[in-house]
């Protein structure tokens, strides 16, 4: 195994988990940013507030896109394993 292989190993995995958690993470910045705007325009600080939107949301969210993360990993991990032959021998 060389390091080129490693590094694109790596790369690829990287690459699997930004996209795994990005729909996740931009929801709840995006929930995160809106919940915000309402407590500075009410004053209104409430810790619940804030948590409870962005529970739902990333909830809804995993809903939606939990099949596609999911064969999206499921897909790497079966490229990764069945390349372990290539990789050592």
């Amino acid at each position: 195994m060389t390091p080129d292989t490693v590094v694109a190993i790596v790369r690829q995995a990287l690459e699997v988990a930004m996209l795994a958690a990005g729909p996740l993470l931009l929801a709840s910045l995006v929930m995160g940013l809106l919940v915000s705007i309402f407590q500075a325009a009410t004053q209104i600080n409430e810790m619940t507030l804030s948590f409870i939107p962005k529970l739902i949301v990333m909830f809804v969210v995993l809903v939606i896109t939990g099949p596609w993360t999911l064969q999206l990993l499921v897909d790497y991990v079966t490229r990764l394993i069945g390349s372990i032959p290539t990789l050592v021998g």
